[in-house]
């Protein structure tokens, strides 16, 4: 199972953790600019997006801890290097904020899918997860032409993008997250197997020598 049963973490604490994920948006995008260089081929593109879907997808791991497990990671790298090598041949290189918009739009979208069927929900909660990424990731690719485009989308839209994926991914994973009382029944089941317990210990009971 990917979502585990401890209780759900309190609001605050959980976008606490999950905003400062941004930042792993311009810092792989900075690591495949470092190790690739600025030229784009389907085969740099695919390079580029997988590590940028890496960093982000290691940081958003390790923000949301135990709710998911190593695949969140392995298949937003994988989703990012494909969105990004399919929207090259499409598109082009995201050099205009029509292109960088179009790019980001997919990839979100190849990434949504990708991370969508990990949450183990019926496929219109998987569907809409799907839309908010790409959407999120569209809108942030067009801002991010402000500061220049990126591989994916620029740091100005990522923390928009970021806070709109928490409020969402907050919902669909709460429900799941709460965990249930005990029953009536087998609480008082326990309670009366520890008082047996207690009872048949030497000197359990004060009424017997």
């Amino acid at each position: 199972m990917l979502l585990c049963t401890q209780p759900c973490p309190e609001r605050p604490m959980f976008f606490l953790r999950w905003i400062p994920t941004f930042l792993a948006f311009p810092l792989g995008e900075s690591i495949a600019s470092a190790v690739l260089g600025t030229h784009r081929s389907p085969l740099t593109a695919l390079a580029a997006g997988s590590i940028v879907g890496g960093v982000v997808g290691a940081a958003q791991c390790l923000a949301l801890g135990r709710l998911v497990d190593w695949r969140w990671a392995v298949w937003t790298l994988g989703a990012t290097g494909v969105g990004c090598a399919l929207s090259l041949v499409w598109f082009g290189p995201a050099v205009t904020p029509a292109a960088a918009a179009a790019t980001a739009l997919v990839t979100g979208g190849v990434v949504g899918v990708a991370q969508g069927s990990l949450l183990r929900r019926r496929w219109r909660i998987a569907l809409a997860w799907a839309a908010t990424v790409s959407l999120s990731w569209g809108v942030a690719g067009l801002v991010g032409t402000v500061g220049g485009a990126r591989t994916v989308l620029g740091s100005n839209g990522a923390l928009g993008a970021t806070v709109v994926m928490g409020v969402v991914l907050w919902f669909v994973l709460r429900p799941r997250l709460v965990r249930r009382p005990a029953p009536p029944a087998e609480s008082s089941r326990t309670m009366d197997l520890a008082a047996s317990i207690i009872a048949a210990r030497p000197g359990g009971t004060r009424g017997h020598r």
